[in-house]
């Protein structure tokens, strides 16, 4: 039986839409996003976070970045630093130093520098050691310097190559103990080998990225089949409708940096 979480965050960023959100940078075939839907859905994402327990600093609309209300590629927070990143696709690139001004605040700053790229959405933190999707969007300049900084602070790393997905976490997430939830034609991966694999099945691969806030794990709305496999674990889930969201290729960790 899963034990509740210990509760590790207490804060996070959250960043509203702009009016010019369906102008940003997406892959999908889903269609154009509905504007006031998703800010309904986001304020309901909002809603939620807080009752995971967390507060909340939430920032303005910058329409100057279409995607930036996906918080989550500008910066990589951990107990002793905030690490800033420098966004893969150059349209992007401004968004960091606006998330650099808040996060200042909390954490003393690291950053990404030139040749090397990084998104946020390319880390996953498993206890005290950071997976590194090299991606289109993180290259290995940028994975390198970010793993030279985590050693810095006490921390481990490595690189995983994904090709199949646009970040590393839209297939592969980290919960608790030693669950992983992960695209099923993923789960053979020597990187994750000897987690407690739950997997995703391919109908339900947009599922693969959720997360465990406290004592809750946030998914997206209309995945059964990784509903129950949750459930069977005793966790308590809480389904999100995102769908404006997905067609901008975004999901729930995209949406905060949460610390």
């Amino acid at each position: 039986m899963n034990k509740m979480a210990k509760r590790i965050y207490t804060k996070a960023i959250v960043r509203i839409p702009g009016k010019n959100f369906s102008q940003g940078i997406t892959t999908s075939d889903l269609g154009k996003p509905n504007y006031s839907l998703a800010l309904e859905q986001h304020h309901t994402y909002c809603e939620s976070l807080k009752k995971c327990g967390l507060e909340l600093i939430v920032l303005e609309p910058d329409l100057d970045f279409a995607d930036s209300t996906f918080v989550e590629d500008t910066a990589i927070v951990t107990e002793k630093c905030a690490v800033i990143t420098r966004p893969g696709d150059k349209r992007r690139r401004g968004e960091e130093e606006r998330i650099k001004k808040e996060l200042s605040r909390h954490r003393k700053i690291e950053a990404i520098y030139e040749p090397g790229t990084v998104d946020g959405g390319d880390i996953l933190r498993v206890k005290e050691h950071f997976y590194i999707g090299l991606s289109a969007r993180t290259n290995s300049e940028g994975g390198n310097q970010f793993g030279d900084i985590l050693k810095k602070y006490g921390y481990s790393s490595s690189m995983v190559h994904i090709d199949k997905m646009l970040h590393l976490k839209s297939g592969v997430n980290f919960l608790d103990q030693n669950n992983l939830v992960i695209w099923e034609e993923l789960k053979h991966l020597t990187e994750f080998k000897g987690f407690d694999i739950i997997s995703v099945i391919s109908e339900e691969k947009y599922a693969a990225n959720c997360l465990l806030l406290n004592s809750r794990v946030l998914i997206p709305a209309g995945f059964p089949d990784i509903k129950e496999k949750l459930e069977a674990r005793k966790y308590q889930v809480l389904e999100l409708d995102v769908s404006e969201f997905e067609k901008m290729d975004g999901g729930l960790t995209c949406l905060s940096l949460r610390f």
